[in-house]
């Protein structure tokens, strides 16, 4: 166990701990809700028409820039991988913090189909 927990702070830049988990989530979803950035992401889900191949061809990579920009000034590389690392971590903290898990669901329904959200998750309190 003491490997593992280990290598979960490897993944993580460093002192992003759970407090400061919450902060980023907070600045991505509002940096989604800048409305050039909303725009960006409505243009890349109409040309998406709700096709799971085309929405990780559009969609995806909108939402992986929108990411980046914002994460990269908390020590992430402002790459894909820092995407992949930032999304991994918030993941391992979903389950120790209900407020971090609450914040990543509303994250991915931004850029995801609505289609493969679980129908009792619209019972979540929106902040």
């Amino acid at each position: 166990k003491n490997q593992q927990q280990q290598q979960q702070q490897q993944a993580a830049p460093p002192g992003l701990t759970v407090e400061r988990a919450k902060v980023v989530l907070a600045e991505v979803i509002k940096a989604f809700g800048l409305p050039e950035n909303a725009l960006r992401m409505e243009e890349a889900r109409e040309n998406a028409c709700n096709d799971m191949g085309k929405m990780l061809q559009f969609v995806l990579p909108v939402a992986t820039q929108i990411q980046q920009e914002v994460i990269r000034s908390y020590g992430f590389t402002n790459d894909g991988e820092g995407v992949l690392r930032f999304s991994r971590l918030v993941k391992a903290y979903e389950g120790q913090d209900p407020e971090i898990a609450a914040m990543s669901g509303k994250l991915k329904s931004m850029f995801l189909p609505p289609m493969t959200v679980p129908p009792h998750s619209s019972s979540i309190p929106a902040s």
